[in-house]
Parts: structure tokens; C-alpha cells; sequence
């Protein structure tokens, strides 16, 4: 397992890139001098003097920010802007937690709105013997004269003081304003955030980071209940109100929601785990069923109408299950990531015949931290790494080398990727140091936001494309 962070000091934005991405701010137009060539992180060493650059035609949008003190989880509220989004400027909300000590912790309710970028074309046009990045650098020198340059995204925020550091945070999905969060008091407490919410989507002003006034509220629910501490945390897509609360006891329990504002929790947990719950997900389409991964190196499938033990159970990986993620748009699919930077992909139609696991990678050479399917595309998933990566991926890919020569010929130049990477990787992200969660946006196809030790990144590679039907609308 792996969940604490190493150097809990306040946030200071660092200028670390990558062969792909960069957790730096977007506006920066850094060029490097000579040919660009693919950096493997984790292989490849630094020579003296060499200096890693982002390339800013790697993406349609980036941007960096922190709120002051580092933050172990965050969520994404949903929000009225509408149900799919494809026009920049964007907005968005998020809740977060901060993991600070010797200070006082918070709950922060943030908006950032004015969210720039552009879209790309996958394989740059050319119109003279100028080199790619030439030619993006020319197209952003016309695009800022005619916007009179880019203008920075406007950041809100309201901290909300919370006992203790702030493990995990969740907010409902039918009732964004209401979310959960998971401190390593032991408690899990149940808030409403939607004074804040509606504070700020009434305002447009740009508020300090770091000097924002922590408002004393008091939660809706606090239950102390549990043993000890814990990580694992999810509301049911399908019944509002209804909320699963795992520790590192083995201990799972359920809380229904009795009221608006009450909830009531089964006083006897669900056991079955020989250690550590660390991740926990309701199922897509069964409200009843949701699933547990464990230090144990197990993973669970529990039906909640059929008592408090699995109803199976399966070694999933070598060392401890860090996180899992079930697949809304394919609900066979369940995904979880290991302390060994494995992950693996699994069929739970094929679970009574024994081996379900479809795809299993290795690339990652350091624990998984956060793995999340993607609310558009049903092949494709994102994954965090201590080993500072985020990685994006494509299962429905295969290695096509009639494709990749036309590539090159459509470029006019040799791509020289490593032969060894696989086919599905679509992305790798860098720039941020000790990477603790990620989330897409339900509502901004090809949005994602991580969080790291050093602050939050804002996310939308270039090549990640969303086949939304146009019926759909955007906003």
C-alpha cells in the first residue's frame, strides 16, 4: 500500500517535464534548441546539462495550481454547465482534502473556471519545410495576437475545517453537494458543501489560495464506528444516499440514507478480508453488489442482501490490491492496480471458470496509485504511478504497421518510439512528484485531473478523442 505522502510541506510548483507532458503551467512556450527525441522514464538517464521539455502540442489543455497544502484525494462535483462539453473555455468544481501537519486541515470547495485551450490535429498539417514544433509555435503566436494572448483561469475556493488529515473524499453523484470524506481520526463524516457551491457559481472573482479563511461547519454525519482509519470510500451510482466506508481493520460498512440530512449505519461490518480494505466500488448496474480490493492481495464481490461475507472472493495480484475501478459503460469490466506498478483488467463473467483476467501490463515499475475507466470510452483507462507517470490506455489497440509507416510518411519524418512500449499506451504524463489520484470528467470528454505532492495538473492530450454522438448537446 502505499497512501501517505513523503514530504507533507506546503506546495511549491517545480519545473520538471517529460518526453510527453509536463505538470507545468500551459502558458509556458519553452522550445528546446535541439531535435526532440522520446525520453523513457525509468530507462533512459539525464546526461549532464540535458534538460527535460514539455511539448505543448501534446496537449489541447494544461494547467497547474495548488491550494496551499498537499491533498491525498480530491473529487469532481457534477454541475448544471451541462452534460457534455467540448467548447473551450471550461469550468469546473471540485472538492479536496488536505493532508497538512501542524496546521489545521480543510475540506476545500474549489471552482476554476476560464479553463483555456484548443483542438489539434492529430497529425500537424505542413506547409513548409518548418518543423512540427515551428509550426505549433507559429500557430500559438496567432492565436494569442488575435486573443490578445491567453488569459489566466480564474480560481475559487472556500476550506471548510476538517479533524485531521483528509484521506479519501467523495462526493454523491446525485446530489453533488453532499460528500463524504474518510480522516485518519478514524471517523468518516458526511458534509454539505452547497453554500459554497452556489457562493461560487455566482462569482466570478479570483480568490487567494493561501489566504483563504478556514470556515468553522459542523458535518451532517460523523461516525466513529470503525476500528481504525481507512482509505476506502464510494456512494452508489444507482441509489442515492447509499455509501460504503472500508478500514485498515478488514471492516466494511454500509450507511442508507434515512433523510435528507441522516443516514443510518449497519453497526456490523462486512468481513472477509484477512487485511487492509483499500479501495471499494459499487457496481454500475446492480445496486445491491459492489466490490473490495485488500492488502490482502484479494479482491472481493460482496451482495449486500446476502449477508456480511463475499460472495467471492479471488487472488487478484502478487503483492496488495491498492485501488480498483468497475467500468460504467462495459459493467463485465473491472480493473484494480497492485503495490507491485501492476495492473491487470478482468471479466467477472469468466470469474466461475477460473482465470477472468483479459489484459495484464507491467509498465509501471512503482505501486499503482489510482486507476479510473473512462466515462466515454469504454476500452480505454487511466492510471497513476509513484513512479510520478500517469499513463493513459487503449485496450481495443493492437500494433498496426501499415498504420504507423503512414504516419511517418504523413509527417514526413522517422518516429523513433521504443519498440518495447506497449500498443495500448496511449499517453504518459509527467512533470508532478509523488502522484496520488486521478479522475475524469464526466461532463468535459478527455478532461483529467490528477493531484501529487506538489499540487494538481488540469489535463486534455491531444490524441485522446471521444466519439460523442451530436445529439448529445454541448454546452
Amino acid at each position: 500500500m502505499v497512501r501517505s505522502l513523503k514530504n507533507p510541506k506546503k506546495a511549491k510548483r517545480k519545473n520538471k517535464s517529460s518526453k510527453k507532458g509536463d505538470g507545468s503551467s500551459s502558458s509556458s512556450s519553452s522550445i528546446p534548441s535541439v531535435p526532440a527525441k522520446v525520453w523513457q522514464p525509468g530507462v533512459d538517464a539525464l546526461e549532464e546539462g540535458e534538460e527535460l521539455q514539455c511539448d505543448p502540442s501534446a496537449y489541447n489543455s494544461l494547467h497547474a495550481f495548488h491550494i496551499g497544502w498537499p491533498c491525498l484525494s480530491f473529487d469532481i462535483v457534477r454541475d448544471s454547465l451541462g452534460l457534455v462539453r467540448t467548447e473551450f473555455p471550461h469550468t469546473i468544481y471540485c472538492v479536496t482534502g488536505t493532508q497538512a501537519h501542524n496546521a489545521p486541515n480543510s475540506i476545500g470547495i474549489f471552482k476554476i473556471s476560464n479553463i483555456s485551450g484548443k483542438r489539434r490535429e492529430l497529425v500537424p498539417k505542413k506547409t513548409s519545410d518548418d518543423t512540427d514544433m515551428d509550426s505549433e509555435s507559429s500557430d500559438s503566436d496567432d492565436d494569442d495576437a488575435e486573443n490578445d494572448g491567453p488569459k489566466a483561469p480564474v480560481f475559487q475556493v472556500r476550506k471548510v475545517f476538517h479533524e485531521g488529515c483528509v484521506n479519501r473524499i467523495r462526493a454523491m453523484p446525485q446530489k453533488p453537494h453532499i460528500c463524504a470524506s474518510w480522516g485518519d481520526t478514524g471517523h468518516v463524516q458526511i458534509w454539505d458543501v452547497g453554500s459554497h457551491l452556489n457562493a461560487m457559481a455566482e462569482s466570478e472573482t479570483n480568490i487567494s489560495k493561501d489566504a483563504t479563511t478556514i470556515i468553522n461547519q459542523p458535518p451532517l454525519v460523523k461516525f466513529t464506528g470503525h476500528k481504525d482509519e481507512g482509505y476506502a470510500i464510494d456512494w452508489s451510482p444507482l441509489v442515492p444516499g447509499r455509501l460504503v466506508s472500508g478500514d485498515c481493520k478488514n471492516c466494511i460498512h454500509l450507511w442508507e440514507p434515512a433523510s435528507e440530512s441522516m443516514w443510518n449505519v449497519d453497526s456490523k461490518p462486512f468481513v472477509g478480508h484477512a487485511a487492509s480494505v483499500e479501495d471499494l466500488q459499487w457496481s454500475p448496474t446492480e445496486p445491491f453488489v459492489f466490490a473490495s480490493g485488500s492488502v490482502d492481495k484479494t479482491i472481493a464481490i460482496w451482495d449486500t442482501r446476502i449477508g456480511k461475507s463475499p460472495a467471492t472472493s479471488i487472488k487478484a495480484h502478487e503483492t496488495d490490491v491498492n485501488v480498483i475501478s468497475w467500468n460504467r459503460l462495459a459493467s463485465c469490466m473491472l480493473a484494480s492496480g497492485s503495490d507491485d506498478g501492476a495492473f491487470s483488467i478482468r471479466d467477472l463473467r469468466m470469474l466461475k471458470e477460473g482465470d477472468s483476467v483479459v489484459a495484464h501490463f507491467q509498465y509501471h515499475k512503482h505501486p499503482i496509485t489510482s486507476i479510473e475507466w473512462s466515462p466515454h470510452e469504454a476500452s480505454t483507462l487511466a492510471v497513476s504511478s509513484a513512479d510520478n507517470q500517469l499513463t493513459i490506455w487503449d485496450l481495443s489497440l493492437e500494433r498496426d504497421e501499415e498504420e504507423e509507416a503512414e504516419f511517418k510518411a504523413k509527417t514526413q519524418e522517422e518516429v523513433h518510439a521504443p519498440t518495447d512500449l506497449p500498443p495500448q499506451l496511449l499517453f504518459v504524463h509527467q512533470g508532478q512528484k509523488d502522484l496520488k489520484e486521478l479522475h475524469w470528467h464526466t461532463q468535459i470528454p478527455g478532461m483529467l485531473i490528477s493531484t501529487a505532492a506538489d499540487g494538481f495538473n488540469i489535463l486534455m492530450p491531444s490524441n485522446i478523442e471521444s466519439n460523442l454522438p451530436a445529439a448529445n448537446g454541448a454546452a
